[in-house]
Parts: C-alpha cells; sequence; structure tokens
C-alpha cells in the first residue's frame, strides 16, 4: 500500500506538470479566454483551487463538501491576472500534497466522507484523480486550441511514436513509475 500512497503522489504531480508546461505556453490574456463558451483556464484553475481546498483541508476528519466552500462562484470568469491564477493553482495544489504527505499505510482503509457519502481514503483519493485529470485535459486541450501550430506536445509528438518506443524498449525490463523519467 505504501506503492499505492507514492503512485497516488507521482499521479497528481504529473497532472500538476501537464498544467504547468500548458500554463508556460500561453501569454496571460489567453488564459482567460472562453472558446465557444466554455469555461477558460483560469476559470477551471478557480474550480479546481475550490475543490481542492474543500476537499484536502482535514481531510481525515471532516467532510470534503465544506460549508465555507462557494461552488458557482468557481465558474466566474474574474481571475484578473497570471498571478493571481497561479497563486490559486500552488495553493490548491499545496494542499492536496500536504494532505496525502501526512497519510499513512494504515489510513488507506479508513473512512472519510464527501457530501455525506461514505468513501475508504483510497477511494476518495482515486476520486480526486480522476476529476483533476478530467478537469487538466480540459486545460490542455485549450491551451492546444489555442496555440494551435505553435504547440509543444506534452506527451509523445504526433509522427514520433517510432522513436519513443525505440528508446523505451532499448532500456532493460525495470520497475518504475512512468513518471520517474520525464
Amino acid at each position: 500500500m505504501n506503492d499505492y500512497l507514492s503512485s497516488a503522489k507521482k499521479q497528481f504531480s504529473y497532472y500538476k506538470m501537464l498544467g504547468d508546461k500548458t500554463f508556460e505556453q500561453l501569454v496571460e490574456e489567453q488564459l482567460f479566454m472562453q472558446l465557444n463558451e466554455c469555461n477558460s483556464i483560469g476559470t477551471i484553475v478557480k474550480h479546481l483551487h475550490g475543490n481542492m481546498l474543500s476537499r484536502w483541508t482535514d481531510f481525515m476528519s471532516s467532510d470534503g463538501e465544506k460549508e465555507w466552500r462557494m461552488r458557482e462562484a468557481e465558474f466566474e470568469n474574474d481571475i484578473e491576472s497570471r498571478t493571481e491564477m497561479m497563486s490559486k493553482w500552488e495553493e490548491g495544489w499545496q494542499c492536496l500534497f500536504n494532505a496525502l504527505n501526512s497519510l499513512r499505510t494504515e489510513d488507506l482503509n479508513k473512512e472519510i466522507y464527501i457530501r455525506n457519502m461514505g468513501h475508504s481514503v483510497t477511494e476518495a483519493i482515486n476520486r480526486q484523480l480522476s476529476h483533476y485529470s478530467y478537469h487538466i485535459g480540459q486545460i490542455v486541450l485549450t491551451g492546444k486550441m489555442i496555440c494551435g501550430n505553435e504547440w509543444t506536445s506534452l506527451s509523445i509528438p504526433k509522427g514520433k511514436s517510432k522513436e519513443y518506443n525505440a528508446e523505451k524498449f532499448a532500456k532493460d525490463k525495470r520497475r518504475e513509475h512512468f513518471t520517474d523519467d520525464l
């Protein structure tokens, strides 16, 4: 189970990195563009921030949907700068990693609640990992659409699969997390 916690932390770090690398490719005003009336990247970050603070604050001792959370306000496109957006981004992730780093293997089967619905700690982590990867995918796709041909791939670039696989298969079989060599 220690492998599970380590793997979960690496997966969350991977998704954070995808967001970070997307933000690096965009100028400030692009972070707040709404394509086809969809949420801007800034708005998605604002929602993730609210969700992360609510879910991970007092993770083991209080419901994951805090009374102070203003979920509907998370979808107002009112962040005014890259600095403000990045502050929310980093604060949310810090809250998440602080909670994960406090967990011990024996905590994984304990029950916590989200909106009065019981989850094992493992289930709650999986729920949030899925939720955040969904929204990070939205951030990456929006960034790619905004950048167009100027986009730098965050995965295996189109047409480079053969070279990528040759590099991977040139190494001996080993046990490691796929993010270890990123």
